[in-house]
C-alpha cells in the first residue's frame, strides 16, 4: 500500500472511464500514464443509491466492479483515499434492517437519531426548525414504519436512502471501529464525507456545532491510529471553516479555488486569487471540479457577494439548455428562512465556456497552487455539460458525471488542449521544487499572476496574465544548469 505524497491525485468512479476496478487500472496505464501519483476511488462498496454513496455495508466491493484484491493491486501503484460515511448509512444495511426487524431489541437501536427522541420537548420549535442547516425543503427526517407497527421518525439529513446515525452511541463506536478499521487495511486516506452534519444539538443549526465537531473527529479518528491512516474532512461551507481544521493540523480541501479562478478568468482581475493564495492552507488537496459541483458557499468573503453573483449569473448562462430538465432546484442552503445557492451544476470546462486558453490556464494555477491537485474525471477530459443524461431523466449532478467510452477517451487526449495539460501534470509530479516553498507576488499589476517554488537548487515559476489568458512556465535544469521553458 502506498503512502500519500505529493502527486496529483485524480477523482473517479469506478466504472465512469471504464467498467471495472480491473479495467480502470488498464485504461489507467493506457490512457494516462505518469499523470497521477493518487487516486481517488469514490464509493465502489454494495451500496443503494446516491451514486455509491448509500452504503450497504463496507465488508465487500460491489461485484460489479471487482474485489479486495482489485483495490489492493490499484493501492501498490496509486495511493488511495477510499470513502466512509461518518454521518450515514442506507436504510438496506443490515443494521438498519434489524433494528426495523426486532424494533427497541435490536441492538442496533441506538445507531440511529430518533428524532422525537433529539428534542427536548419531542419537535422542535418554529425558532429551532429555522436555524437549522438544510439540504432539502423538507425538514431532515424521514417516517419509517417498524415490524411491529410502529412509525418512528429518523433524521434523514439528504435521501430516502439514507439515514443519518449517532455518532456518540456505543452501537455506532463499533459501527465505526469495525468498518474503519477495514477500509485503513487498504488505503491511507480516508475522506469523512459529510462529517459535519454528525455534530447536532437542539437550538443549533446542526451544522459543524462546536465544540462537538472536534469530538466527532476524535471518535472517528480513534479507529485509525493504530493503521496510522490519516483522514480528509470533506465540508462545502465558507473557508474560514477549513482555516480551523488546518489549525488543528488535519487536511482539508480548497474548495475556494474553483470560483476564484471562475472569478478572475471572467473578470481579468487577479487580486482575489493572490489573496487566498498568499492565506490558504498548505496541508490541503487542491480542486476545480469533483462528482459535486462547484462550491458557491466556500467563497463568500473571499469574494462579494456581487462578485459571486457575477459568476453565478455566467455560468446560468451557459447551463440555460438544461434547466428545463433539472427536475428540482437542488443544492440549496436554507439559513433563517433564506435560501442561497450552494453549489454551481456545471462541468469546469463548461463553466469556462469551453475557451481552451482559460482552461489550460485554470489547471496550471490549480496545479501552482498550495496543496496537492485533484482532478476530477470528467476534468481531465475537458468534459462538457451532459445535458443528455439529464434528458433522460438522472439527477441534476449527472450533468457533471458523463460515462466515457473507450472511443471517446482516444479522441479527448488527442487533442492539444489535452496533450499540453497532461505534460504539465507530468512536470508536476516530478520536479522537486513542488515539495519546497512558495512565493506569490502580490505587488504585480491588476491581472498579473507570478506565483514561485523553491526547494535547493530547484525553481519553477508560473507567470500569467488572466486579461489574455497567456502564461509562461519556467524552471531550473540542474543538469544543464539552465533556467528552461516548459
Amino acid at each position: 500500500m502506498k503512502k500519500i505524497e505529493n502527486k496529483i491525485m485524480l477523482i473517479t468512479y469506478a466504472d465512469s472511464i471504464s467498467k471495472n476496478l480491473t479495467e480502470l487500472d488498464e485504461v489507467m496505464g493506457r490512457y494516462f500514464p505518469g499523470l497521477f501519483g493518487g487516486l481517488h476511488i469514490l464509493p465502489f462498496f454494495p451500496s443503494s443509491g446516491d451514486r455509491g454513496f448509500a452504503v450497504v455495508d463496507y465488508d465487500s466491493v460491489d461485484p460489479a466492479f471487482g474485489t479486495w484484491e482489485d483495490i489492493d493491486r490499484l493501492g501498490r501503484e496509486y495511493y488511495l483515499m477510499v470513502d466512509f460515511m461518518l454521518n450515514h448509512a442506507s436504510v438496506r444495511c443490515m443494521e438498519f434492517k434489524d433494528y426495523m426487524e426486532h424494533g427497541d431489541d435490536s441492538p442496533y437501536r441506538d445507531l440511529f437519531i430518533h428524532w422525537n427522541e433529539f428534542w427536548p420537548d419531542g419537535e422542535p420549535s418554529e425558532e429551532e426548525l429555522a436555524v437549522l442547516y438544510r439540504r432539502k425543503e423538507q425538514g431532515p427526517y424521514f417516517e419509517f414504519t417498524r415490524q411491529d407497527g410502529k412509525t418512528v421518525k429518523l433524521w434523514n439529513t439528504f435521501f430516502a436512502e439514507q439515514v443519518d446515525i449517532n455518532p456518540y452511541t456505543t452501537a455506532t463506536r463499533d459501527y465505526y471501529e469495525r468498518n474503519l478499521r477495514r477500509l485503513a487495511d487498504h488505503a491511507p486516506l480516508i475522506r469523512f464525507d459529510a462529517f459535519a452534519y454528525a455534530s447536532k444539538r437542539p437550538g443549533t443549526s446542526c451544522f459543524f456545532v462546536e465544540p462537538e465537531i472536534w469530538d466527532v473527529l476524535e471518535i472517528g479518528m480513534a479507529p485509525l491510529k493504530e493503521s496510522g491512516a490519516e483522514i480528509l474532512p470533506e465540508i462545502h461551507e465558507n473557508y474560514q471553516i477549513q482555516m480551523k481544521m488546518a489549525e488543528r493540523g488535519y487536511w482539508v480541501y480548497d474548495f475556494a479555488l474553483p470560483m476564484l479562478l471562475l472569478h478572475g478568468l471572467k473578470t481579468g482581475r487577479t487580486d482575489r486569487l493572490i489573496h487566498w493564495l498568499k492565506i490558504c492552507p498548505r496541508k490541503q488537496f487542491t480542486t476545480l471540479d469533483t462528482h459535486d459541483g462547484i462550491g458557491v458557499v466556500d467563497v463568500a468573503g473571499l469574494l462579494t457577494d456581487e462578485e459571486i453573483e457575477l459568476v453565478q449569473k455566467d455560468v446560468g448562462r451557459i447551463t440555460k439548455p438544461a434547466e428545463e430538465y433539472m427536475k428540482f432546484p437542488s443544492f440549496i442552503k436554507k439559513d433563517d428562512g433564506r435560501k442561497q445557492t450552494y453549489q454551481l451544476m456545471c462541468t469546469y470546462y463548461s463553466a469556462l465556456d469551453g475557451d481552451d486558453e482559460a482552461y489550460l490556464l485554470a489547471r496550471l494555477v490549480q496545479f501552482y497552487a498550495p496543496g496537492i491537485p485533484q482532478v476530477y474525471y470528467v476534468g481531465l477530459l475537458a468534459g462538457e455539460n451532459d445535458i443528455e443524461a439529464l434528458k433522460r431523466g438522472e439527477e441534476p449532478r449527472s450533468i457533471n458525471r458523463h460515462t466515457y467510452s473507450s472511443e471517446e477517451i482516444e479522441e479527448a487526449v488527442s487533442s492539444p488542449l489535452l496533450i499540453r495539460l497532461f505534460e504539465v501534470m507530468r512536470f508536476r509530479n516530478s520536479y522537486p521544487a513542488f515539495s519546497g516553498d512558495i512565493a506569490v507576488d502580490d505587488e504585480l499589476e491588476s491581472g498579473l499572476l507570478s506565483v514561485v517554488w523553491r526547494q535547493g537548487e530547484y525553481r519553477t515559476a508560473l507567470r500569467a496574465d488572466f486579461r489574455t489568458k497567456s502564461y509562461q512556465i519556467t524552471y531550473y535544469d540542474v543538469e544543464s544548469r539552465e533556467e528552461r521553458e516548459l
